[in-house]
């Protein structure tokens, strides 16, 4: 290759395949020769347009005496491409517009923008949307799946937390459906536990005034009424629960007083029959009463240890009266309070050491060994109940003075009975 003139420090280098012209010209077609003069004319004319920008930019930079910082000696004369000096050696070297202008940016600090005037020329210019222009967050209506799958979820968890401040219907849009969250409630509590029902009933009573009306818990229980064929299904006792929860919800005050009289000589269906008497009955027997609280007869840890205990007591007394042990065992069931077995157990045995007779020994240990057998009474509930009767079994004695033979035939036959272990039977205490 060979360098070609140009002002001093600007020589460019040219390929060798420039050179070789000559040597294969003879051997090129026309549109070849054609195309590589073409290409040469090309570089040529770019060549000069670059030495012709340099010699302008060393003349402006001579004139000004040059900017500090650039060496008008240093090779070509380049100067850095991140200053942000003008190229042409003018200005002060500053930002253009402070930073504060050019596309798609925010502007100098500080800067606040007044309102523009839309402008009519605009494509989305839409005549009939300026004026009164309101802008708000719109949830959307919830259609019946939804419903379900939504409310389902959130009186589920009511029913383990048991607080009805977060059962609120706030966050919901639920538009002309609103009723129907008391009817899926009622719909899960039948299906539920006792301690479900008392839970939701106290949900109606909460719920009536703030996000819901009397009239629409009106058409929930109106629209469970025609459902009670389907109900029933699920639910054999649904008529008669539902005439409970109609009950509880006019003694509430959830319900209208009239909420009966409307259905008077105007219902077909023998199941809403069954459940508007049930409800009528509660309501002409608890007249005297504002509430009806005890409707669902619910223990568990909602009601003092003094109503469980006299609970527990009618419950053995009415095994020793009809001898049931599956009523009985219903009816600790319904108490819902597995850490309160033990209460049983000690009043059973007191029961016995208070009585006169092997009737109520061999019913009691009869009593018990159905409870251990089938898992309703733990043996930490089995042994903390004896063991309070052993505590107390000093002080039992000044009433009954026969306690400690009573007490040693008793755990004996327990004992033969697999009721108890043998450690717990050792563990009595002899006179």
């Amino acid at each position: 290759g060979v360098f070609l003139a140009g002002p001093p420090g600007e020589e460019e280098f040219v390929d060798d395949d420039m050179l070789v012209e000559g040597e294969v010209n003879g051997n090129w077609t026309p549109q070849e020769k054609a195309l590589h003069e073409a290409r040469l004319k090309a570089k040529a004319k770019r060549r000069l347009r670059r030495t012709s920008s340099r010699d302008s930019t060393r003349e402006s930079l001579s004139e000004t005496g040059g900017e500090p910082g650039t060496d008008p000696s240093s090779p070509k004369g380049k100067i850095s491409i991140s200053d942000r000096k003008s190229r042409m050696g003018k200005g002060r070297g500053l930002p253009k517009k402070g930073g504060a202008g050019g596309k798609g940016v925010w502007g100098a600090a500080g800067m606040v923008y007044d309102y523009e005037e839309p402008d009519a020329r605009d494509p989305n210019y839409d005549e009939s949307s300026q004026g009164d222009t309101v802008y708000a967050t719109v949830v959307p209506e919830l259609d019946e799946e939804q419903l379900e799958k939504t409310v389902n979820p959130i009186v589920q968890e009511y029913f383990q937390h048991g607080d009805t401040k977060e059962a609120l219907l706030k966050e919901l849009n639920l538009g002309s459906k609103k009723f129907e969250f008391s009817s899926l409630a009622v719909s899960l509590a039948l299906e539920g536990k006792a301690s479900h029902r008392e839970l939701t009933s106290r949900l109606l009573s909460d719920l009536v005034g703030k996000a819901l009306s009397e009239d629409e818990i009106s058409r929930a229980f109106d629209k469970m009424l025609k459902d009670l064929p389907d109900l029933i299904l699920d639910t054999p006792e649904a008529p008669q629960m539902l005439g409970q929860f109609i009950a509880r919800a006019m003694a509430d005050h959830a319900l209208p007083m009239n909420f009966l009289d409307r259905y008077k000589g105007r219902v077909d269906c023998d199941h809403a029959r069954a459940a508007l008497d049930r409800a009528a009955v509660l309501l002409s027997m608890k007249r005297e009463i504002m509430r009806l609280d005890n409707v669902w007869g619910v223990g568990g840890g909602q009601r003092p240890v003094r109503h469980l205990i006299r609970e527990v007591n009618l419950l053995l007394k009415e095994y020793l009266l009809s001898g049931e042990v599956s009523e009985a065992e219903r009816c600790l069931c319904d108490l819902e309070v597995p850490h309160f077995h033990h209460e049983l157990v000690y009043e059973a045995v007191v029961m016995v050491l208070e009585s006169s007779g092997e009737t109520a020994v061999k019913m009691m240990v009869k009593l018990l060994k159905v409870f251990w057998e089938t898992g309703l009474i733990t043996i930490d509930q089995m042994n903390r109940g004896f063991q309070r009767v052993y505590d107390e079994l000093p002080d039992i004695n000044l009433d009954v003075p026969h306690a400690h033979t009573i007490m040693e035939m008793f755990v004996d036959l327990c004992f033969q009975e697999t009721v108890i272990t043998k450690q717990l039977r050792d563990a009595c205490p002899s006179r």
